[in-house]
């Protein structure tokens, strides 16, 4: 099991960027696909980004493509996400977590749905303003 913390968000200008953090306890995070989500007001929860256990894959969601950078450092038990220009359709909150199951060349698609993923934080809020 891992326990999950998000943290990084704020309020920003459009344009602008964050980087958020999530800091990982527990055992196994070597061993775990890691993926961000999101939730704006109103709207179901959705994916961003995922990593693979090993680092050397990211898959994005087309509307952060070229803006967003998903990275992990084992050392640190920490999956980042670098977030550049940022417009308001990109306030939400922020979560991530660990997901169920395998991302290699024996399973080549990342798991996005958010029934794959587990050990959820508790999310950080990005707010971007016009």
């Amino acid at each position: 099991q891992l326990q999950l913390v998000e943290s990084g968000g704020g309020l920003v200008q459009a344009g602008g960027s964050l980087r958020l953090s999530c800091v990982a306890s527990g055992r196994g995070f070597d061993l775990y696909v890691m993926g961000w989500f999101r939730q704006a007001l109103g709207k179901e929860r959705e994916f961003v980004a995922a990593v693979s256990a090993n680092g050397e894959r990211q898959y994005y969601v087309d509307s952060v493509k070229g803006r967003f950078t998903i990275s992990r450092d084992s050392s640190q038990n920490t999956v980042f996400l670098q977030m550049n220009s940022l417009t308001p359709e990109d306030t939400a909150k922020y979560y991530c977590a660990r997901a169920m199951t395998g991302w290699s060349r024996y399973i080549p698609e990342p798991p996005r749905l958010e029934r794959e993923y587990a050990n959820w934080g508790q999310g950080t809020q990005v707010t971007v303003s016009s």
